[in-house]
């Protein structure tokens, strides 16, 4: 049974990683926020669009097409451009902690979520 590529909620995902809002990639996009969220919930995405999303996110067209967890975590911050890599009889081991990156991006997203909250609030007071 082959497996369906479901492009969309990768490109959900890996911005979600890189704490990108919907309505920043849409604007680097030129395109409304609502027309973006279709494309996140697409599971055909146009290569274009796709490539361009690609460049936003700074990564690879395929890593988007062919994303896993492991490989975003490899892949995404400019190809691991913040860790170290050492080479021993051992083979390769990498100074990378997934873990962090994943609490890095709990904390962008609570503080968003924050920023919403007091601008909601802002707006119930006026």
């Amino acid at each position: 049974m082959e497996k369906t590529i479901k492009i969309g909620p990768n490109i959900r995902f890996i911005r979600n990683l890189k704490g990108f809002k919907q309505e920043t990639v849409a604007q680097e996009l030129g395109i409304s926020q609502a027309e973006y969220s279709l494309i996140e919930n697409s599971n055909i995405v146009d290569d274009q669009i796709l490539i361009q999303i690609a460049q936003i996110f700074n990564v690879t067209p395929d890593i988007i097409k062919e994303f896993n967890e492991n490989q975003a975590f490899y892949s995404i911050e400019n190809k691991i451009d913040n860790s170290e890599i050492h080479e021993n009889a051992h083979g390769i081991h990498q100074v990378f902690s997934p873990i962090e990156k994943v609490i890095e991006l709990y904390e962008r997203l609570l503080s968003s979520e924050r920023e919403k909250i007091e601008i909601l609030k802002n707006q119930n007071n006026k």
